[in-house]
């Protein structure tokens, strides 16, 4: 099972996973498995699923890339609509290649793609304010 170095192993302050630490000699791969997005998910679980996109764009931008380490669960989210498979589709296969489809993904996650960079999941209103010339010091 491939490691991918340098992406991110959750998304920052909460406990989505976006990789695993090792692979499982029993049972195998977990498959891949097209979800449903409704639209009465979670803010939660749309932050983490733009999170894990942007992820994927930054370490592999449209290029084919193995399924690797990266999370099943949190592919599988995206998996048929964002990310699809290059070649013919192994669901439990580690050695799978993936692709972001690149107008896909700037549809469903527009935020994403804005000229002024993404309005990160880990910003929020009190990041904002603290950038507005708020040194600190509580004055």
């Amino acid at each position: 099972m491939l490691k991918h170095r340098g992406f991110p192993g959750r998304l920052p302050g909460t406990d989505f996973q976006f990789t695993i630490r090792r692979e499982n000699r029993k049972a195998g791969p977990t498959p891949l498995t097209q979800r449903e997005r409704f639209r009465h998910r979670k803010p939660a679980d749309q932050r983490a699923d733009a999170g894990f996109l942007a992820a994927l764009i930054e370490n592999f931008g449209d290029e084919p890339f193995v399924r690797g380490n990266l999370d099943a669960g949190r592919l599988s989210w995206l998996l048929g609509r964002e990310v699809k498979p290059v070649g013919d589709f192994d669901p439990a296969d580690y050695d799978q290649l993936l692709r972001v489809d690149m107008q896909v993904a700037e549809a469903s996650f527009p935020q994403l793609f804005a000229a002024d960079g993404p309005s990160g999941p880990d910003r929020d209103d009190a990041d904002a304010d603290r950038d507005e010339g708020d040194d600190g010091d509580g004055r």
